[in-house]
């Protein structure tokens, strides 16, 4: 049998798990300092650029496009590799992937600070950065394509089916979340409003964890833990059957996050029922994971790349029990809005990604280098350490979810709410805070010593950036006809990737088109008009510091929100929404019905000094808000994009918009000064108070029974 002689390129696969653990660092760093900011809000220094608002969004992204996502490109450049017995097809196409990704990683770490944010949770950047992430991902994918189809080996490995199936689906979230009308070089607008952009969101949001998150890592995990086990997989028709389901059943979930909102009834059942199945693939492919240690478990206790992967699929499995839990609408009725959720997604954040990432950079970089690991004992330590950080981390975070929940539905005897004041539930959750912070920096510091560990290991390592290698061609085999059907399927990527494409499409397909096109799904309020100039430059700012980040604007059709915040919100409220801001966290109270409750002056000195309002309150001030000018350059253009986004504003009415957005901006800093506040009536605050003030007022709400 001749055999064809070429070489891996392990280059590329370094620089990429080089920049997995810098990347992984700096974006913890950033997650650490969000945490201690909410049990120490002085920790922004008092910096525009450093507050929760802008710097969460920007831990989000780092964690998982620049740590995750590197960490996704290290295993597959390796993987795909010797799975199809080839070089990568293109070395250059390899380096555009490497550095372009980089870059736009950097871009967000410049742009999300600066507040420049479409406030699309996991889709924040904006709309140039969002085109370069496409351009970079179909290099990815083409890459990847032409070395399938390049391939010395017949049939295509389970893990190359998960690598597939994640460039689709992702280019797909990708591209139909994004869709946004650019105002300027970093402004856009959401092409959907309200109920639609919600469920357009929270599809893309759901399935980013699901295929940014979850498919990659599943690829991963059948490749490397048979690896570090020296095993075979477990069950071959169970990865067949994990594959399809999972794929065809993840894109249905989104709408879970919507429960009792104003989504149509319908698309939340089915967000639920999908979510609930959604269990059975899920641990099906944590199943074949840990099954594959049969014979190998003696191993675990002495081999610590096992121990991380051991410890990553048992939070995969733990996390996929519990998102299907928490789609349970009696469950979702505790959980959402709290901490609750913060504790579910770092299970997975932490231990499922984060651990198999850990676990495979330990096994790599021996093999790169041609090296022993520098330190078992230092890995050891950093098992161990991360461990107990997830433990400090996730057991503050449900007992805080826990109480926050008890405390915003408890009445007393005589039927009022027991603690009107939502301060009430913030000051008491404070130490779970610290403690939340002290797990996250147990994790950091275990993670900086895998680094330190690695680093030493390449030094003192000889690293091969060709790695000589040699396979047959590929030959056909005379009983090929007689084989299982999937196999036939194996030896074709491209109609793999078409039917990939088809499976993941039809969720989508059902939830959004009917969304889109029936009426009686979003039924319009005469009385709601569109934003005022000032108002959407109010509302412009809000989005711009991250507001949304710890208020909702939601009222769910509860006894305890309706008592707490007034009438529930209705679906045709927010049709003139682009983007929504329904929010998915509560840290502070919700605001849809804010609206006339507070006189202006209240906001004001809130904004200023919110413990001068607030007494105890984790909010930080924003004193740029009272120096900065209302940019009214940008009216025209803001007037003419919602326009062209089916806002009704009159044709020409551009020409006249700074006009009366100076007559309310007028109106507004009189009203301030009559309550014994000076202020030029162009600062940044007025338009903020001028959106603040419209909140809920478009219809007829009943009043709150109490303040809070």
């Amino acid at each position: 049998m001749h055999l064809e002689r070429f070489s891996y390129d392990n280059a590329i696969v370094r620089n990429f798990a080089y920049a997995t653990m810098i990347w992984g660092v700096i974006g913890m760093l950033v997650g650490l300092t969000v945490a201690l900011q909410l049990a120490f809000p002085a920790l922004n220094f008092g910096l525009e650029f450093t507050t929760f608002g802008r710097i969460r969004p920007l831990h989000t992204n780092a964690v998982i496009f620049a740590f995750v996502g590197n960490g996704i490109f290290t295993g597959v450049y390796y993987s795909l590799q010797r799975l199809c017995k080839t070089r990568m097809f293109s070395d250059v196409l390899s380096q555009i992937n490497f550095w372009g990704w980089q870059l736009i990683i950097l871009s967000a770490v410049l742009t999300l600070p600066m507040g420049y944010t479409t406030s699309k949770e996991y889709a924040e950047l904006e709309w140039p950065i969002d085109i370069a992430i496409t351009l970079i991902w179909v290099v990815f994918g083409w890459n990847m394509f032409a070395t399938i189809l390049n391939r010395r080996e017949k049939h295509l490995y389970v893990a190359i089916w998960f690598y597939i199936g994640t460039f689709v689906t992702v280019a797909v979230l990708h591209i139909v979340n994004s869709f946004e009308l650019p105002v300027s070089f970093m402004k856009s607008y959401s092409w959907y409003a309200g109920v639609q952009d919600a469920l357009v969101q929270w599809w893309y949001g759901h399935n980013a964890v699901a295929f940014f998150l979850t498919t990659p890592y599943l690829g991963l995990m059948y490749y490397f833990v048979p690896k570090a086990a020296n095993r075979p997989v477990y069950s071959y028709r169970l990865s067949i059957i994990h594959f399809w389901a999972l794929i065809f059943l993840y894109i249905w979930a989104g709408p879970h996050h919507l429960l009792y909102t104003a989504l149509p009834d319908w698309a939340q059942s089915l967000g639920v029922v999908f979510s609930v199945m959604l269990i059975a693939p899920s641990w099906g492919g944590m199943l074949n994971g840990l099954l594959t240690l049969r014979g190998a478990w003696d191993k675990v206790r002495e081999d610590v790349v096992l121990k991380f992967m051991v410890v990553a699929l048992t939070c995969y499995g733990m996390a996929t029990f519990e998102g299907p839990m928490l789609s349970l609408k009696n469950v979702n009725a505790i959980s959402h809005f709290t901490d609750w959720t913060v504790a579910h997604v770092h299970i997975g954040g932490l231990g499922w990604n984060g651990f198999l990432t850990f676990g495979m950079l330990y096994w790599l970089f021996p093999k790169l280098f041609r090296v022993e690991l520098y330190s078992k004992r230092l890995a050891n330590f950093h098992f161990w350490i991360g461990s107990l950080g997830i433990i400090f981390y996730a057991l503050p975070m449900y007992w805080a979810g826990f109480t926050q929940s008890l405390m915003w539905k408890e009445f007393t005897a005589e039927g009022l709410l027991a603690y009107p004041n939502f301060l009430e539930t913030v000051t008491q959750i404070k130490t779970m805070y610290m403690l939340r912070a002290l797990g996250g920096a147990m994790f950091i510091a275990g993670t900086v010593v895998m680094c330190y560990n690695l680093f030493m290991t390449a030094k003192q390592g000889s690293f091969v950036a060709n790695e000589e290698a040699e396979a047959p061609a590929i030959h056909k085999d005379a009983n090929e006809e007689n084989e299982h059907w999937h196999r036939l399927i194996e030896r074709r990527p491209v109609q793999m990737m078409v039917l990939s494409l088809v499976v993941i499409m039809i969720g989508g397909i059902v939830e959004m088109i009917p969304t889109f096109l029936v009426k009686s799904n979003i039924p319009t309020i005469a009385s709601v008009k569109p934003y005022t100039p000032l108002e959407l430059h109010g509302r412009d700012l809000y989005i711009k510091e991250g507001c949304n980040n710890c208020h909702s604007q939601m009222v769910r059709p509860f006894r305890s929100e309706t008592e707490r915040y007034g009438e529930y919100s209705k679906a045709g409220e927010f049709i003139y929404d682009h983007p929504h801001l329904w929010g998915s966290k509560r840290t502070g109270p919700d605001i849809h019905r804010v609206g006339g409750k507070y006189p202006d002056s209240w906001h004001y000195n809130h904004m200023l000094d919110p413990e001068s309002m607030s007494p105890g309150s984790i909010m930080p001030p924003y004193p740029w808000l009272f120096e900065y000018d209302i940019d009214t350059n940008a009216t025209p253009g803001k007037i003419t994009a919602m326009r062209q986004l089916g806002v009704p504003y009159p044709k020409g009415y551009e020409a006249q918009a700074n006009e009366d957005l100076r007559k309310q901006a007028n109106e507004i800093s009189e009203r301030l000064k009559e309550s014994g506040v000076k202020t030029k009536s162009e600062k940044e605050i007025i338009a903020l108070i001028a959106y603040l003030q419209r909140l809920g007022t478009d219809i007829k709400a009943k009043p709150l029974a109490q303040d809070n």
